[in-house]
Order: C-alpha cells, then sequence, then structure tokens
C-alpha cells in the first residue's frame, strides 16, 4: 500500500521515535511514550498470588489503537512472576474464583468479538469462555457460590433497527435511542458452557453491583438512563433479591456515588459518596443497614482529604482508602462510627498506592503503587507489618536515567492560604541560576495531583526535567484530596480563586529566585485546558506559551455542548443561565473568548474531533477568535476520532512531540510571538533527516 507523502512522514517519524534509544542520561520523550504500569492487581482468596494486568503502549509501527493489557501471575511468598497471557492482547479485570482454582477477566477474542467473561486454570493452560453475551460484558463479579458469575451488558437492538442501519438509515437520535444495561447471572459450573445467562430486567441502567456474602442478594447502582450524566449525578443503590427477583431502593445519596461493599454478615452496606449535591466528587464513607433506615457519615469531621474506596475488615470495622494531600491513606472506623484508625499511609513508604483488594481473610492486600521513579507497579502488604512489598520492576530502564528531583512544596496565597504542589527540578540544576517553567493544571477540577511519577504523554515530568525546566503541578482551590470546604472554594467561581492560586504559585517560584518569569509556559487539558486559555487571554502577561489540550473557552456555549449538562449545573455553575442577567454576565466575563482580544501569549489548541465532553467547537471557537485579532502565534489541532483524551498511539506521539516543541521555541528558546510559528510537521523540530521516496500519489 502505498500512503501520501505526509502520512509516511509521519509513520517514518514515529518508527523512528519508537527506535531511537535515550540520547543522554535523562528522561526522552520516547521513553514516556513507551512507560509500562500496572494496571490492576487482585489477590487469591488465600493470598498467595497477585494476578495482575500490564499496560503495554503500543507501538508506533503497530497497527493504530489503543495500549496493550496483559496477564501475570506473582507469587506473594517467593515472587516468582508467571506470564499467563500476552502479546497483542487487552485483557481486564482480574478475578480469582472464590475456591481460587480458576482466574476470570474480560477480553474480546476474534475479529468483531463482543467483550466476554473467560476464565484460565490458576495452574495454567488454555483459557475459555463462560459467558456469550450478545452485546459485550461491561462488568463482571463471581456469584459466592462459584458456579455463576454476574455481569451486566446493555439491551441488544432490535433486529429491524440493525435491517435499517444497514440500509442506510442508521440515524442518530440525540440521547434517545438508548439501550439500558441490566444484570445477567449466568451458570459456570463444570461443563456449562459459555452462557448468556438469566437477565434481571428492572427499571433504569445498572452501572455496578457487587452480592451479599451468601449470595441471595445483590446490591445494584442504578441510574435513570443510560447517560454519562446520569452515571455522573443519578445513582441510587438497590437491593435485588435474587430468588423472588425484586429490587428495592436503599439509598438516598444526593450526589455523586462511588463504590459499595457488604459487611461480612451481609447485613450492613458500606459506600463512597458525596456529601451532597453540590460536592464535585466522592468524598465520604457511608454505612446503612442492608434492612433499611438512616445512612451514618463514618467520615471525620472536618476531614482534610476525601474518601475514594469502601470495604470492610473481617471483623466488621469498615475500611477506607483516601486521598489526603499529595499522599494516601488506609483507615478503619467503626460501623456505627468513632475515631479513625490509619493503618497504612503513602508518605511513609512514598508508595502512593490505588486500591486495594484483599485476600479472603481480609488479612493480605494487593495494591498498584507508583512513587516519583515507579510508574507503576504491584504491591503487597500483610496487615500489621511495616512495609510494603514490592513484587514487580516494569520499567527498570528508570535506573538508567538522571532523574530531576521531585518534592512537594507549600505556598502561600494572596488570601493567605495555603496551597500545596508538586516541583520537579531540572536536572543538573545549578544554585543561582534562573530556569524556564512549565506549569501543568489538573483537569476536573476534581482531582489532584499526588507524589507519585508524573509521566503522561502530556504531563511528561522527568522530560521536562531532562530539557531544563521546572515541572510545576499545582493543586488548586477546587482540588480533590483537601476536604470538602476546600474544594467547594471553586462552586460557582469558575477561573476564580482556582486559578488565581496557580498565578500565585508561579509568583512564588520567581520570587524565590528558581524561575526566569519570562520564561514560563503554561499547559493543562480539559478543566487544565479552560486554565491555559484563561492564562493565555486573563492572565497574558504572566506566560509565553500555552498548551490547551481539550480545554473550554466559552462557559455559555460549553453548557449547551456537553454531555455532561448537568453535573455541570449542580456542581460547578450552580445556576442556570437563564436564572438572570448576572449569570449570563458572569459566565461570560469568566471566558476565555471574552479576553482573547489582549492575548500576548503563544497558543497551541490540541483535541480531539470526535469529544462529548468539551465539545471540538471550544477549541474552534477560541482558535478563530484569536485569529481575527490577528494574534500572530495561534494553531490548531484535532484528531480524528479521539474523544476527551487522546487514546491511540498516533495522536498520543503527536501531542507528546507537538507541545514539547511549542514550549522550546516560544519559552526556552524566547522565539518572538511576530516571527515564524515552529515548523507544523513536528520531525522538522527535532532536526530529523527523513528522506521520502516521491510517488505517483504525492
Amino acid at each position: 500500500m502505498v500512503y501520501p507523502r505526509n502520512i509516511r512522514v509521519f509513520l517514518a517519524l514515529a518508527l523512528l521515535l519508537a527506535a531511537a534509544p535515550a540520547a543522554a542520561t535523562v528522561v526522552g520523550p520516547e521513553d514516556a511514550l513507551m512507560a509500562k504500569r500496572a494496571g490492576s492487581a487482585a489477590i487469591s482468596p488465600d493470598g498467595a498470588w497477585i494476578a495482575y494486568t500490564v499496560i503495554v503502549p503500543r507501538a508506533a509501527d503497530e497497527e493504530t489503537g489503543g495500549s496493550w493489557s496483559e496477564l501475570y501471575l506473582v507469587s506473594t511468598r517467593t515472587g516468582e512472576i508467571r506470564p499467563f497471557i500476552t502479546g497483542k492482547v487487552n485483557i481486564h479485570s482480574p478475578a480469582f474464583s472464590p475456591d481460587g482454582s480458576l482466574l476470570a477477566f474480560t477480553t474480546s477474542r476474534g475479529e468483531k468479538a463482543k467483550t466476554q467473561v473467560w476464565a484460565i486454570s490458576t495452574g495454567g493452560g488454555e483459557a475459555f469462555p463462560l459467558t456469550k453475551s450478545k452485546t459485550g460484558v461491561r462488568a463482571f463479579r463471581w456469584h459466592p457460590d462459584g458456579k455463576r458469575i454476574g455481569y451486566l451488558a446493555v439491551e441488544e437492538s432490535p433486529a429491524v433497527e440493525k435491517d435499517l442501519d444497514g440500509k442506510g438509515y442508521g440515524f442518530i437520535y440525540y440521547e434517545e435511542d438508548l439501550r439500558d444495561a441490566h444484570l445477567y447471572i449466568a451458570d459456570v459450573s463444570a461443563g456449562a458452557g459459555p452462557s448468556e445467562g438469566e437477565p434481571f430486567v428492572i427499571d433504569g441502567h445498572v452501572v455496578s453491583f457487587e452480592f451479599s456474602p451468601d449470595g441471595r442478594m445483590a446490591a445494584l447502582a442504578i441510574c435513570p438512563k443510560n447517560l454519562i450524566d446520569d452515571v455522573y449525578m443519578f445513582q441510587k443503590i438497590h437491593i435485588l433479591d435474587i430468588a423472588a427477583r425484586t429490587a428495592r431502593r436503599l439509598t438516598d445519596n444526593p450526589g455523586k456515588l462511588g463504590n459499595f461493599a457488604f459487611s461480612p454478615d451481609g447485613r450492613q452496606l458500606a459506600y463512597a459518596a458525596a456529601l451532597t449535591r453540590e460536592d464535585h466528587a466522592v468524598s465520604q464513607a457511608f454505612v446503612i443497614d442492608v434492612a433499611g433506615g438512616q445512612a451514618r457519615n463514618l467520615t471525620p469531621d472536618g476531614f482534610a482529604g476525601h474518601v475514594e474506596r469502601v470495604g470492610w475488615e473481617k471483623d466488621g470495622r469498615v475500611l477506607y482508602l483516601a486521598g489526603e494531600g499529595v499522599w494516601n491513606t488506609l483507615s478503619t472506623v467503626g460501623a456505627k462510627g468513632g475515631e479513625r484508625k490509619v493503618i497504612l499511609h503513602s508518605r511513609e513508604s512514598g508508595i502512593v498506592f490505588e486500591g486495594p483488594d484483599c485476600s479472603k481473610d481480609r488479612s493480605q492486600f494487593a495494591f498498584v503503587g507508583a512513587s516519583p521513579d515507579i510508574p507503576g507497579d504491584v504491591f503487597y502488604w500483610k496487615k500489621g507489618s511495616r512495609d510494603m512489598r514490592r513484587l514487580t520492576t516494569l520499567n527498570p530502564w528508570i535506573y538508567e536515567r538522571e532523574l530531576g528531583r521531585q518534592e512537594v512544596v507549600r505556598y502561600t496565597a494572596r488570601d493567605g492560604l495555603e496551597i500545596e504542589g508538586i516541583l520537579v527540578w531540572p536536572v543538573g540544576y545549578e544554585e543561582g541560576r534562573r530556569y524556564p517553567l512549565i506549569v501543568t493544571v489538573h483537569g476536573g477540577p476534581e482531582a489532584h495531583y499526588s507524589n507519585t511519577w508524573i509521566g503522561s504523554y502530556f504531563d511528561p515530568a522527568q522530560v521536562l526535567a531532562g530539557k531544563g525546566y521546572f515541572a510545576f503541578f499545582p493543586n488548586y482551590r477546587a482540588s480533590t484530596g483537601y476536604g470538602v470546604g476546600f474544594a467547594m472554594q471553586g462552586y460557582m467561581d469558575a477561573a476564580g480563586k482556582e486559578f488565581d492560586d496557580v498565578a500565585d504559585g508561579i509568583d512564588w517560584l520567581v520570587s524565590r529566585g528558581l524561575v526566569d518569569g519570562d520564561r514560563v509556559g503554561l499547559g493543562g487539558g480539559s478543566y487544565g485546558g479552560y486554565a491555559a486559555a484563561w492564562f493565555s487571554s486573563y492572565y497574558t502577561e504572566k506566560v509565553r506559551a500555552v498548551v490547551m489540550f481539550v480545554g473550554i473557552s466559552d462557559l455559555i456555549s460549553k453548557r449547551g455542548t456537553t454531555d455532561i449538562p448537568y453535573e455541570e449545573l449542580y456542581v460547578h455553575s450552580g445556576k442556570k443561565l437563564d436564572a438572570d442577567d448576572a449569570e449570563w454576565k458572569f459566565s461570560l466575563e469568566r471566558s476565555p473568548i471574552y479576553w482573547g482580544h489582549q492575548s500576548r501569549t503563544a497558543v497551541l489548541i490540541l483535541g480531539g474531533a470526535a469529544d462529548t465532553r468539551v465539545h471540538p467547537s471550544q477549541s474552534l471557537e477560541y482558535y478563530r477568535r484569536l485569529k481575527m485579532n490577528d494574534h500572530p502565534a495561534v494553531r490548531l489541532v484535532q484528531y480524528p476520532g479521539e474523544g476527551h483524551g487522546n487514546r491511540k498511539q498516533p495522536g498520543r506521539i503527536d501531542v507528546l512531540y507537538r507541545h514539547l516543541q511549542w514550549y522550546d521555541w516560544y519559552v526556552r528558546d524566547k522565539n518572538p510571538l511576530e516571527g515564524p510559528m515552529p515548523p507544523l510537521m513536528i520531525y522538522d523540530s527535532y532536526g530529523l533527516d527523513l528522506p521520502v521516496e516521491q510517488t505517483e500519489t504525492d
């Protein structure tokens, strides 16, 4: 097949980047692109083995697509690692059967195959399918008896719709032609063969579920419609009596819902949820009697953190994982309340952990953990022991690189509030010298940076450090991890104190004598992309260049084009646009397009052409606004088929190299805004000699 010239050049670039070793001992862009990480970890009932997935970025010369996901087992006793299913595969959600003899997971095998639950003996052998869902499995759980599997799948479209679709009548009926997901329970006992199972059709869309310990009930998280907005804001927990096939609503949580788990005796349910409808993230640990009644909030008063997941100890105490600043903790508390006990703190080990998954007796734990020099490995912890034990080393090459020092920093905002963040120093830092600075603003804003490896294709901290930049990652007001009160300071105040905190962080670094105030760049994705646009317009004097990735430029049109309008209304803006004239004015004045005319910042705009969260029109509006004001340095690049972030490797390669090129051109090298922009084809900026054979198709 002969590709057009521009495609051949890009493929040649991608192949070269994938094969090239790091130019020096620092972390290079190619390292960031190919770093592996553990995706999930599940521990066997007896705690002897941990099944884990490894996320392997797809090489540039492979067929376009997302990362691969391989399956491994590691012994918690000897450290032996057993590759189970590896190569060009996509294995997800490994889970041991109750007796530990089988390991189930989801995958699809074969062209156009649906995702199904498969299983493999923990002793090895060939995998075999457990389900044959017509529409594909979204999530699954082992039934406690070990002979059944529960899974979620959407309803099948009627045959007439499929027929019409094949004839060119597959029209889009916006937010109306929806198919809900239901719970199916399938017999997977020996000899049963793959089964579609029995559906339990309940009004609404089932998002997640858990079986009770005796298997007689299931707790279901249900929202009214299969819409991402409903999933965000309107989930409630229902209790299903499996034998009677009846369900009743259990919770009346006012806002967002996280995970949930039955107590060991099956009489209570713990769940993570928002405190109020306005609370923009899951933040609290609750317990409610399965028979019904009032939920009890077990979260400490004034808790300066966010509860992320809940579970149980064997003795009936509630276990919960929380983000507390740039660290996280695992704590226990009585089901009726009382003082919490922190049993594991990431600050002590330096490992920020996710999960966890625990053994049957709830004394042994499997985690995916990360640190400033660990992108994501598997860790084991036995309750009562001092430290977690690292069982994998997925990126040994990191120890051959020189890393920039990473530290937790705190500074005082203009109104006196302390703000925390992560600062990565340039490799080879020399005291007394001022360095260029790149600030990366997280999205959400319901998120935060932890003191861990920061190294995706858009926020490659160590790549920046290796190129001689300070890299700064502030947890501005509205971030999670600092309590509901801190988070709520962004409510009804978009781009207010939130982005003032970021500006104050820049000023603080300049005042310390570390940063050259004339060489500052800033970027972010989603809400962070909003910050990039805001700093290129309202705060244009503070930054030479920005990179706006899937970002917001117009709060008014954003409300009418996003797929989460109620989430935006209830936890961010707090008012409908037509509430009063002041709301229209406020939304306009907090939009970067309002201030775009004064921009004196180089603006690179990137985003997916199929983004439903922040519509591509947000990028186009800002681009056009700047161009019509004769802005000399604005560029818009969109990625076909990509949504709210790039999943496939060509778009990730381009975003990484293109935004580094932009920063080098305008921030590091201080090319004038009025001069030529960096080359459109990114290979030119890296001096790569890529001869291209001329063909008749050029």
